[in-house]
């Protein structure tokens, strides 16, 4: 015992020695992003180590464990693009020393202009006070307080993302197993509980998105939903330790749990939709926050703002790896309460870092509610159902750069859903009445509309892939149960067998932003690679592989069946392929959604679009589920047992693989038109404001 804890101990104290080489080899001047996710990816394995070295005695562990955790999060706010370091420190901007002798060289002060973080309304700001007062002072004072977001605001939403995500998976990886055993369910009931509570995590995500960009802006909806979440893990911590776990260290499959009384069952359910209700609330609001963070106006943060996604389903699958390899042990050898408090104070930490990083984050304010503006264009069409509809140059539109919807660029008119034109189009009526926005619409408030039409064929096609992704959870986990899983005297469960999925997103991200990209760029001309819409054909020509490769990974199954044994003689680690297949299509997938969709979403519904990912992930469980119940309600007639039948051994689960593989390649083909006829979302003076921008920058510094 003594040996483990020196070896722990060991282990930390290598971590923070690597801690101090970095810092020394690394001035912070010089740090780039790719040192800064080196350092980061290093503190997260160097936890993940300390952990396996220690597994025993967690709580021994825990005065290790805990400054390690803040070096991570620390990892990821210290050392950013923009140079910010000193975690104390970073919701308050440190001057460099030519900031400090800025007003002795102008040379200096377009240094400082360049570091600073300035907005394009900042730009102008700085350029007219230099025209107007030729004050030196007051170019300065508007340089330094109006910086805000960018990569030291999108790291700590980043460490967020990653420390939810944990909590969250802490508490819901092994749900099933945890009302069979300690509720005593059986497996269908349990099953069925958890896919509904699975669904209401991602429908809730649509209810976050509404909030969010109607009434409550993303930051109070953030933190509004993490409170809530954080809340929900408190009483499923004081539920099972008080009420469920009794006697202690029960449901580890050996020794049986009382009957659990109903206080202490209702108290449990209550906790578990507080958590669904939190967790989906908060997800696509943290994705648009951390993208409201990057300009999309200047060229080189709208190049960040893509890579951010990409590292936020890094962080998200980061934060998985933790809870689907060390909380899932616990959890099944009868610590679910050590558990559940782990993902507690994950949660805590991930609140509390979320707070602290208040006075440096950039802040979208709300746009009101979009369902009135949404449906008053319809019904201004249908009104208008008998006129045709104006040219474009003569449709409505308020005056002046601001469109009628607070806080949201106007948008340039497109020619798709020609019919709802006729609400922008001027009447005779129009002209005699007081102006009524469900008679007359403006161009943007059409437009708004059309975007979300155009968008749904895209996400329609979205569904077919999030099938392919929801057999990870269930069918493969029921194909993995049922081949030889034992490692010499070790059984390896079936369902950690996604430890490889998450290691192949982890290894994918890498490849893709350090190689594709650059590649990818360098021959389309295209600064991110690839655009959103290629990437997601890509993943589904990748999932395509991952139920190909599952299928022959059946077939062999099926050969090295015995008769009259369970399991077969064909080694687990067959699996591999069909995870990494679909670890790698995630990427591509998963990402180029969440790019698109909050990218393409008009300013007023952001947090809709990035909703819109997490409610196809919602769909594609209940498709699934339909699926299986159509496949067997017709391949199980007479004798025949179906396709997936109750023993495996019996059945064929190989030919629903290849069919859900043929579904795809069919949707693939309607991806194509659908990719084709989309046209992106066209913001009034977005490419001029890009050149302006640089042109009055020019005109600043030349006037200094």
């Amino acid at each position: 015992m003594t040996h483990s804890r020196h070896k722990a101990l060991l282990c930390a104290d290598l971590s923070f020695l690597f801690h101090q080489k970095f810092l020394l080899h690394y001035p912070s001047q010089s740090i780039t992003e790719n040192d800064a996710l080196s350092l980061s990816v290093y503190a997260f394995f160097s936890i993940y180590w300390a952990l396996l070295c220690h597994f025993s005695q967690p709580f021994l562990l825990c005065k290790q464990l805990i400054p390690l955790l803040f070096w991570f999060i620390s990892s990821l706010c210290e050392f950013s693009p923009l140079g910010y370091h000193s975690l104390p420190n970073y919701c308050e901007q440190k001057p460099s020393m030519a900031a400090m002798d800025m007003l002795n060289s102008a040379n200096e002060v377009a240094l400082k202009e360049r570091e600073e973080n300035i907005t394009p309304a900042d730009a102008v700001t700085v350029h007219n006070e230099s025209r107007q007062r030729k004050s030196f002072l007051k170019i300065k004072n508007s340089l330094t307080w109006k910086s805000s977001g960018g990569w030291k605001a999108a790291n700590i939403l980043l460490a967020n993302q990653g420390l939810a995500t944990l909590a969250f998976f802490g508490a819901g990886v092994n749900l099933v197993l945890f009302l069979t055993r300690v509720l005593g369910q059986d497996n269908a009931t349990a099953a069925n509980n958890v896919s509904k509570w699975t669904g209401t995590v991602y429908m809730c995500s649509l209810i976050g998105a509404f909030l969010s960009d109607s009434y409550w802006g993303r930051y109070l909806t953030c933190a509004l939903f993490q409170l809530i979440f954080v809340l929900g893990l408190l009483l499923l911590c004081l539920s099972s330790w008080i009420f469920l776990i009794k006697p202690s260290d029960c449901g580890d499959a050996v020794i049986a749990c009382r009957p659990a009384s109903p206080v202490g069952i209702a108290i449990f359910y209550l906790s578990i939709y507080l958590v669904a209700f939190g967790y989906g609330g908060h997800q696509p609001t943290i994705a648009t926050f951390g993208a409201d963070q990057f300009d999309e106006k200047k060229p080189k943060e709208k190049i960040s703002k893509a890579a951010f996604f990409c590292y936020f389903y890094f962080a998200l699958n980061t934060g998985s790896l933790f809870s689907n390899t060390i909380l899932v042990y616990y959890e099944d050898s009868g610590k679910w309460t050590l558990g559940f408090l782990v993902s507690l104070g994950s949660a805590v930490i991930a609140l509390v870092s979320f707070l602290l990083g208040t006075p440096g984050y950039r802040y979208i304010k709300p746009c009101g509610n979009p369902l009135p503006r949404v449906a008053q264009v319809f019904v201004a069409a249908a009104k208008k159902w008998d006129v045709a509809p104006a040219n474009a140059d003569e449709l409505y539109e308020v005056e002046g750069p601001e469109s009628a919807i607070k806080g949201s660029r106007k948008i340039l008119h497109s020619d798709e859903f020609e019919f709802l034109d006729k609400a922008a189009t001027i009447t005779e009526d129009d002209m005699t009445r007081q102006s009524d926005p469900w008679r007359l619409c403006t161009v943007t408030q059409v437009e708004e509309a059309k975007c979300v039409l155009k968008m749904l064929p895209i996400w329609l096609c979205t569904i077919i892939y999030s099938v392919v992704f929801t057999q990870m959870a269930s069918l493969f986990v029921e194909q993995g149960d049922v081949m030889s899983s034992n490692i010499g005297k070790f059984h390896l469960p079936a369902a950690s067998m996604s430890a490889f999925d998450i290691c192949s997103v982890l290894v994918c991200t890498g490849i893709y932003r350090h190689i594709l990209v650059p590649l990818a760029g360098k021959l389309s001309g295209n600064p991110k690679g690839l655009t959103e819409l290629q990437r997601m054909g890509i993943g589904l020509i990748i999932g395509i592989f991952a139920m190909v490769a599952a299928g022959i990974t059946e077939i062999q199954r099926l050969k090295h069946v015995t008769p009259g044994q369970k399991t077969s003689s064909l080694s687990i680690f067959w699996q591999i392929p069909q995870y990494v297949f679909v670890g790698a299509s995630e990427v591509f997938m998963y990402v180029g959604q969440l790019e698109f969709f909050n990218g393409q979403a008009p300013d007023g519904i952001k947090s809709f679009g990035s909703s819109l990912c997490m409610a196809s992930i919602s769909l594609g469980n209940y498709v699934s589920s339909l699926l299986v119940n159509m496949v067997m309600s017709i391949t199980a007639r007479g004798q025949n047992p179906g396709w997936i039948p109750n023993d495996l051994n019996m059945g064929h689960m190989d030919r629903f693989y290849f069919l859900i593989a043929a579904l795809t390649a069919i949707d693939f083909v309607f991806y194509l038109f659908c990719a084709n006829w989309y046209t992106p979302i066209n913001l009034q003076g977005a490419e001029k404001e890009t050149e302006m921008e640089n042109q009055e920058d020019h005109d600043v510094l030349g006037r200094v």
